[in-house]
């Protein structure tokens, strides 16, 4: 399994723990609510569905008229298939939500992992939460020494662009101290919620230049 279809999946599991949903609504939640997956399509989607179906971490049930008001008799359409998550695909989402590894780090499963947190203990938010940091922390000091090296062979655009990324990952790892300052204060429960004063979106790595 690619790296890609694995946080698919888990954003899929996520999002069907929180209700059974149709194909299009799916689509829409992980383009509006989970950033990693904007320019994504349903044909990506339904060969994931598919595998989850054959895992039995998925079942397929129809959906009712009431529900899909486009598939009434008259129309000749089928209502549009329901995925509900099972007791197996619960099981299972626990099991990855536990998973505090490295791929946990990286910037596109961290952001879905993120969205996620909760439905995580705060145990393993905070295990999360300072992988990512202590990942940022080592890209930063790379970025630097990258930057007192080639410094001198940049033109100002340039030199600006490799700044802007700097920036970027400098107000990450801020965020993230701040988040982890409110993990070890105990004012996040074990599941989960921020104060409202807090910024509750990751900060887009896709900023950064690496």
């Amino acid at each position: 399994m690619s790296r890609r279809s694995g946080i698919l999946e888990f954003a899929v599991l996520g999002l069907l723990r929180e209700s059974p949903m149709h194909g299009y609504e799916l689509r829409k939640r992980l383009n509006t609510s989970l950033g990693v997956f904007r320019a994504f399509s349903y044909g990506s989607l339904y060969p994931c569905l598919k595998t989850l179906v054959q895992q039995r971490w998925i079942a397929e049930e129809p959906g009712s008229a009431a529900e899909d008001p486009l598939a009434a008799p008259l129309s000749g359409r089928r209502a549009k298939i329901v995925y509900r998550l099972t007791a197996d695909g619960k099981e299972h989402f626990e099991e990855l939500l536990a998973q505090t590894g490295p791929d946990a780090w990286e910037d596109e499963h961290f952001g879905v992992r993120f969205a996620f947190f909760g439905q995580t203990s705060r145990d393993v938010r905070m295990r999360v939460l300072e992988g990512r940091r202590s990942r940022l922390e080592e890209r930063l000091d790379k970025m630097r020494a990258s930057l007192a090296r080639t410094r001198e062979r940049l033109d100002d655009y340039t030199l600006e662009l490799q700044r802007h990324g700097m920036e970027s990952v400098e107000r990450e790892v801020r965020w993230l101290n701040e988040l982890i300052e409110s993990e070890r204060a105990g004012r996040s429960g074990d599941t989960g919620g921020l104060p409202r004063h807090r910024g509750q979106t990751p900060p887009d790595p896709s900023d950064d230049t690496t």
